[in-house]
């Protein structure tokens, strides 16, 4: 049985991650701002599992050095750190771009990776052991238009993931970046802040990757052989090309 955390687990690809391990009968952290959909997520896995559920804001450094500093002794040893948090807003083009949400998406998608894996990463190191899944996004490998925060922020994940493999390399912890194009979950309706009619274009005309696909992926690297580490992963759905050429029907 491993202790895993996964930030974001409130929905998508953090939800389905978290049932996904479960069902392996693995001890879950379970971290997200919302506190109603930690309580109904945690009561459905605590008939199966251990959970933790944590109410924590990972942009905040204060809040998430208060919280993790505090996990009951019990599930303080953390095997796999699952860092899914993150968030787009907004799709405007870099003269018209909202510095909010620009704020909102570097505070979230890069600094909130950092300041959990951070508080996380020494308890690794001084066990020798661990593993850190970051996701990414075919957008830390290209930039398309109006994407221009937003990609920033995912180019940087690829940066720090690179950065952790190497920083770690002699300590036994993996480090894997899981790198998915489009998934159909509320992403886009965060983007668009709640227009529903714009996000769901996003998905039609094509079958879009689903959270329980990148879920999959995530257990498949999770139970590699300790000597091997699945580094880098990109998985588009296969009507995506790039971030820009979909074949929609």
């Amino acid at each position: 049985m491993k202790t895993i955390l996964i930030t974001g687990a409130t929905s998508g690809i953090g939800l389905a991650a978290a049932k996904k391990l479960a069902n392996e009968k693995n001890q879950l952290i379970l971290c997200g701002r919302r506190q109603h959909k930690l309580d109904e997520i945690c009561e459905e896995l605590s008939k199966i599992i251990n959970v933790l559920p944590l109410r924590f804001d990972v942009s905040d450094k204060k809040e998430v050095n208060k919280v993790l500093e505090n996990v009951p002794e019990k599930f303080s040893s953390i095997d796999i750190l699952i860092n899914n948090a993150g968030n787009a807003y907004g799709l405007e083009t870099i003269q018209d771009g909202s510095l909010e949400d620009w704020d909102n998406m570097i505070d979230i998608n890069v600094k909130g990776l950092l300041y959990v894996s951070r508080a996380i990463i020494p308890e690794m190191v001084a066990r020798k052991s661990g593993h850190i899944i970051n996701i990414g996004s075919l957008a830390g490998r290209e930039v398309y238009e109006k994407g221009n925060i937003y990609c920033s922020t995912k180019h940087a994940v690829n940066a720090i993931s690179k950065a952790m493999r190497i920083d770690l390399n002699k300590t036994g912890i993996k480090v894997s970046e899981i790198n998915p194009g489009l998934v159909e979950t509320d992403f886009s309706n965060v983007r668009f802040k709640g227009d529903n009619n714009r996000a769901e274009k996003v998905y039609q005309g094509y079958k879009a990757l689903q959270a329980d696909d990148i879920a999959d992926i995530i257990e498949f690297v999770i139970n590699r052989p300790d000597h091997v580490n699945i580094a880098d992963i990109l998985v588009l759905p296969k009507a995506q090309a790039t971030s820009s050429i979909i074949n929609k029907k």
